[in-house]
């Protein structure tokens, strides 16, 4: 039985829509997996399946992705004897939860989001209403758990505080007991394109390194990360890429000397890049091996989908039997 006095709860999840990244790994899994090791947390991580309708998307991609991620949390350390590993879709209390939530939020409040702004700059052609939804049926995965931290980007933070003020308003409306969800920030969280603008996603061709990618793939994509003709001036653009990345892969020894060379513009780029390409390539290479070995489990992998889907339902209609109860619906 959980302490509630003590224990926290977590929830993250990561879109459907292929393969996990780089960025992926920095800016979310590796902090999920820092909560799942501490005793003071009990977590939930989901594939966010439904939310990946919220955009064009592939009927098939997303049919193997969902498996593909569950795969992917596996390999990289997630253990579903610590951590509730789900997909969203499963567990249909989400959206149930999501339209009650609709009820106490605006269609002001979710077009002002700039969130919802960029998509449908994006996506001009596909502004529907499970766009202008997502925040909402993002605040039901996290208040269906109770979920007191969620380890995202800073670019989720407007939907946090979505989550927040749904689960204020539902407090002072119905009494019920819904936390303020923060944000769990990880070291590296924020993960730079290759393009050398905004942020790597998968969304983005020729942004991202896919946790998959072989030696050769990785050093083509790092080869291709644009940069000056001459080393020195500003760190702006594909060389802020290459010396943050530089930062978290390389020894701290062997960063301040390339930077160093950078400044007195000795630096040779292609000395940089693989440096670097090689160092992304050993960080990802257990988890490559790792991932080969369950990957030929397939059965093992369905059973994990299966009890996860089960454990989650289990928490989530507790919190739909209680919102219900409240608000004169049952």
């Amino acid at each position: 039985m959980l302490d509630k006095k003590t224990i926290k709860r977590v929830l993250s999840g990561i879109r459907a829509t292929g393969r996990l990244h780089l960025g992926n790994y920095l800016g979310a899994i590796k902090g999920m997996i820092e909560l799942q090791n501490n005793p003071d947390y009990e977590t939930f991580y989901m594939v966010a399946d439904a939310h990946t309708i919220t955009t064009p998307f592939s009927v098939d991609e997303l049919r193997q992705n969902r498996k593909e991620i569950i795969i992917d949390y596996l390999a990289a350390g997630l253990d579903p004897k610590k951590s509730t590993l789900f997909i969203q879709s499963q567990v249909s209390e989400h959206f149930e939860l999501s339209f009650y939530f609709s009820s106490v939020t605006t269609i002001a409040r979710m077009m002002h989001l700039p969130t919802y702004k960029e998509k449908v700059k994006q996506y001009p052609k596909h502004n529907t209403m499970a766009l202008l939804n997502y925040p909402i049926l993002m605040a039901a995965d996290i208040l269906l758990y109770k979920a007191d931290l969620v380890p995202v980007g800073i670019d989720q933070e407007p939907h946090l505080e979505v989550a927040r003020e749904i689960a204020r308003k539902m407090n002072q409306i119905y009494k019920t007991s819904f936390p303020q969800p923060q944000r769990f920030a990880t070291k590296g969280e924020y993960i730079p394109s290759l393009t050398g603008e905004g942020k790597m996603s998968k969304s983005i061709e020729g942004s991202y390194i896919n946790l998959t990618d072989s030696l050769d793939k990785i050093r083509k994509k790092i080869r291709k990360v644009p940069t000056a003709t001459i080393a020195g001036g500003p760190i702006t653009g594909g060389i802020k890429t290459l010396f943050i990345l530089s930062e978290i892969f390389l020894p701290k020894k062997t960063y301040e000397e390339f930077k160093e060379k950078y400044h007195s513009q000795t630096l040779k780029f292609v000395e940089l890049k693989d440096t670097l390409a090689e160092a992304i390539y050993q960080e990802l290479k257990p988890f490559q091996e790792k991932r080969k070995q369950i990957a030929s489990n397939l059965t093992y992998v369905e059973k994990i989908i299966k009890e996860g889907a089960q454990k989650a339902k289990t928490v989530a209609q507790e919190t739909l039997k209680e919102v219900k109860e409240k608000m004169g619906l049952s």
